[in-house]
């Protein structure tokens, strides 16, 4: 009949923490100011103001393997303390991996999405989805991201 029970932070008190900015807030403007929850971490922005604090606005959450295949920088694996840790970004975003072999997965499809990029700005008139090999790699993303 007594206890605590864990409130959700009002949405003035929600913060996030960015490479060069430190901690920064969604803009009262934003669509997403009133969400007290994300079921990811990770926010990706389109603007980002200085007023009175730092404000992100135009915002979304985003989900780890989409960061992982989709965001900029090298991807890298190291061990450490028995985890497999995927970083990017220099180390700034590290993720935990279920284990080696998902690490080292998650890492060839980067490589490979990567490689199917280059080919696709070579060659502009290429069909990524008639292609075996574009469709596979197209398809284990789709995969991976909805059964995430």
């Amino acid at each position: 009949s007594t206890g605590a029970v864990k409130m959700q932070p009002k949405a003035e008190e929600l913060k996030f923490v960015t490479k060069n900015d430190g901690y920064v807030h969604i803009h009262p403007s934003s669509v997403n100011y009133q969400t007290r929850h994300f079921e990811s971490p990770y926010l990706v922005y389109h603007e980002k103001i200085k007023t009175s604090r730092v404000f992100i606005r135009d915002c979304s959450m985003v989900s780890v393997y989409p960061l992982v295949l989709l965001g900029g920088g090298q991807v890298h694996m190291q061990l450490l303390k028995g985890d497999f840790v995927i970083s990017l970004d220099d180390g700034w975003i590290r993720f935990v991996a279920a284990s080696h072999q998902v690490a080292e997965l998650v890492k060839e499809l980067r490589c490979e999405l990567d490689q199917l990029l280059q080919d696709k700005i070579k060659n502009p008139s290429m069909d990524l989805c008639m292609c075996p090999r574009g469709s596979r790699i197209i398809g284990m993303i789709v995969k991976l991201v909805t059964t995430q």
